[in-house]
């Protein structure tokens, strides 16, 4: 129940200095306690190490010595502050119990499952019974709302216990996710402090620049866009946690950079920056991109990278002036279906630290795409036609791990690639055509059980890898360009004889015919003697 110091080491830390949790606290009983009691658990409790709760433990001293600030009372003050849900929660799990084990939940829910439908069962019957003959409908209809009452009680009482445990599991679930939070905010608030960030009575100071003068900045910029053609604002690091509407005014506006900062949502109205060619976002909060992105007809590059996206925003496709994209760093399942189609002049795709686990077939229509980068996601392969990307100069798809098995056929027609890594992937051979990557100067294929080429070939260099590839192309050109010989000379042979056969076939039906035919009459003269 106690955060463990190993994932979790900051708000251990924390949390094992507070004085509220150095004594133990009669809480109240609650409904859950009190239904936890009336019902057998079988949960396996796992009492908290010796590190988590002695503050004077070797694994607590070792993380002031790396984290020097953590002995500073401003910090721990601020810090204490942040985590004030946690501690909270923690007391009240501490007077609930520990987390039920899986089966007993599992358990629970059948149970809650089965009084559900065996309740229904019963009010199915309640409806469908017969109304004695000596009985008055009013009272016939009291009657089955007493014992539908009844039944509901009765059903309600015998799933509390199982509520219970069901709900006890909920809790704590939600607690793990709330130490995770909170480890985050620690962290933030250890950074401000190397930073020069002096908290105090919940107010950020720092050293030449506070919360308030943001506030100022971001006030002054738009005073300045409305008296002059700005072009340039830099706010990265500003701690912004929203952006004004106002920005999407600055209708000169190049480059705009609103990295490492606090932000969830950037504003639609960002499609009024029609000029804009530059726009970083990256290292913040942002879970999804506005359908607004689309409009920014002129933007060249992008960086998202560092932020919680599930998803792209098609309309993103419609940015045709992109030339660099990065959306590293994200929860990315997929991209758009069209991004191929409508990005022609993208050259640099940066998309490796996310959960992608196919690219679009429209990748391959990108053909000014110089780099790309898709190491550590979920690629099973690439599409058919990837060898369209003939000016691909860069591809790292290292690291994809079991799910990429195989490389197509195409993957030869990448004429122009210098750089590749294949590492740490489930690739037994490299396609045929790989001999023909003429200008291939750098190649990692670790950690891939390869058979071919074979290892020893691996371990003497790139240079090694393309000519025996090569040599094996060339052996698989010759043996089908045998093969088809062969195929032409079997249907020539096959040509002649089936002419003669045929002539003689023609020949044979004549005189067959000539013989069968019924003879004429004899001329009489022909008897006459001379």
């Amino acid at each position: 129940m106690d955060p463990n110091p190993s994932n979790f080491p900051i708000l251990s830390y924390v949390m094992n200095r507070l004085p509220s949790l150095g004594t133990k606290h009669t809480a109240p009983t609650t409904p859950i306690a009190s239904d936890l009691h009336s019902i057998h658990i079988d949960a396996h409790p796992q009492p908290p190490s010796k590190s988590s709760i002695d503050p004077s433990s070797s694994s607590q001293t070792t993380i002031v010595d790396h984290m020097p600030h953590l002995s500073d009372p401003k910090v721990l003050a601020a810090m204490s502050r942040a985590i004030s849900d946690v501690s909270q929660t923690r007391s009240v799990l501490k007077t609930l119990g520990d987390r039920p084990d899986h089966e007993a939940v599992d358990v629970s829910k059948a149970r809650l499952a089965a009084v559900d439908s065996d309740l229904a069962k019963k009010l199915e019957e309640l409806v469908l019974s017969p109304r004695p003959a000596d009985v008055d409908r009013l009272q016939w209809r009291a009657n089955l709302a007493d014992r539908e009452q009844e039944y509901r009680e009765s059903a309600e009482k015998e799933k509390q216990g199982y509520k219970a445990i069901v709900q006890l599991d909920e809790l704590h679930s939600a607690y793990e996710k709330l130490l995770k939070d909170a480890e985050q905010r620690l962290v933030k608030i250890y950074e401000s402090a190397e930073a020069g960030v002096v908290v105090e009575d919940d107010k950020v100071k720092e050293e030449g620049f506070t919360s308030d003068q943001v506030h100022e900045e971001v006030v002054g910029i738009l005073q300045e866009a409305s008296g002059t053609e700005l072009d340039r604002v830099n706010l990265s690091g500003r701690r912004l946690r929203f952006l004004p509407e106002a920005f999407g005014r600055i209708r000169g506006l190049l480059m705009l950079d609103l990295s490492n900062n606090e932000l969830q949502v950037i504003p639609d109205s960002i499609a009024g920056l029609e000029k804009l060619e530059e726009l970083n976002l990256s290292s913040n909060l942002l879970e999804a991109l506005p359908d607004s992105i689309g409009m920014l007809q002129n933007l060249k590059v992008l960086s998202a990278y560092g932020n919680k996206l599930s998803a792209l925003p098609d309309s993103i496709c419609q940015c045709r002036s992109l030339v660099e994209l990065d959306v590293s760093f994200n929860g990315l399942t997929y991209l758009p279906t069209n991004i191929g189609f409508e990005l022609v002049n993208l050259q640099k795709l940066s998309i490796q630290l996310n959960k992608i686990r196919s690219l679009p077939t429209s990748v391959c229509e990108l053909r000014s795409l110089r780099y790309l980068d898709a190491h550590f996601n979920e690629l099973r392969g690439l599409p058919l036609a990837f060898g369209r990307l003939t000016n691909l100069q860069i591809l790292n798809l290292c690291s994809n791990f079991t799910d990429l098995t195989e490389l197509p056929d195409t993957f030869g027609d990448l004429t122009n690639l210098k750089e590749l890594d294949l590492s740490n992937n489930q690739i037994h051979a490299l396609p045929d055509t790989f001999g023909r990557l003429d200008n291939l100067t750098k190649l990692n294929v670790d950690g891939n059980p390869l058979v071919l080429p074979p290892p020893d070939v691996v371990q003497q260099g790139v240079e090694a890898v393309k000519v025996f590839m090569a040599k094996r192309w060339l052996e698989i050109l010759v043996e089908e360009e045998r093969k088809s010989m062969l195929q032409v000379q079997e249907r020539e042979e096959t040509g002649w004889l089936t002419r003669s056969t045929s002539w003689l076939k023609d020949y044979v039906s004549g005189v067959s015919e000539y013989i069968g035919s019924p003879r004429t009459a004899r001329d009489p003269i022909l008897d006459q003697q001379l």
